[in-house]
């Protein structure tokens, strides 16, 4: 009898913990104590001045691509202009919609491999990048986040560059 109530006694504060979380996630952020009124013995701080915020391309490791998207992955980065001319032509497809010369492109990349940044199923689309003298669409792949971020894979997702479109 003890040990279902102490399970239950533990769900609970669980459940409670879920609540107070989502209430402060709704509410618009964390929890903060009250200000001081007047009177009161409350005390508030002010946070020292430091400097000021930085975009995210000046931060080191990150790259921002002329599009605005940013390289948030640890992956190393690749100007559009240094890729593959087959690449580049897949890249322009891309952008106009196809069509696609394989019945592939455009399926979702389940990231399996896990190189790219974590995120819910379908958010990948991948597109053949034609290597001349294969029978097949061959090991080269640019995959496509729904937040535009583009990424180039020469070596069938054994490895992954950021493409900085517009360079």
């Amino acid at each position: 009898m003890n040990r279902s109530r102490s399970k239950l006694v533990a769900f609970a504060g669980l459940v409670i913990a879920v609540v107070v979380l989502v209430v402060a996630m709704v509410g618009g952020g964390a929890l903060t104590a009250p200000s001081s009124a007047p009177g009161s013995s409350v005390q508030t701080t002010t946070p020292a001045p430091g400097p000021a915020p930085t975009s995210p391309a000046a931060v080191p490791g990150r790259t921002m691509a002329p599009t605005g998207v940013e390289n948030s992955s640890t992956l190393p980065s690749i100007n559009a202009s240094q890729l593959p001319s087959e690449a580049r032509q897949t890249l322009a497809l891309i952008a106009k919609g196809g069509p696609y010369p394989y019945d592939r492109d455009g399926v979702n990349f389940g990231n399996f491999e896990g190189l790219l940044p974590k995120k819910s199923g379908g958010f990948y689309k991948e597109y053949t990048v034609p290597t001349p003298g294969e029978s097949d669409r061959g090991a080269r792949r640019i995959i496509v986040g729904k937040d535009a971020a583009k990424y180039y894979t020469p070596d069938h997702y054994e490895s992954f560059k950021f493409i900085i479109e517009g360079k």
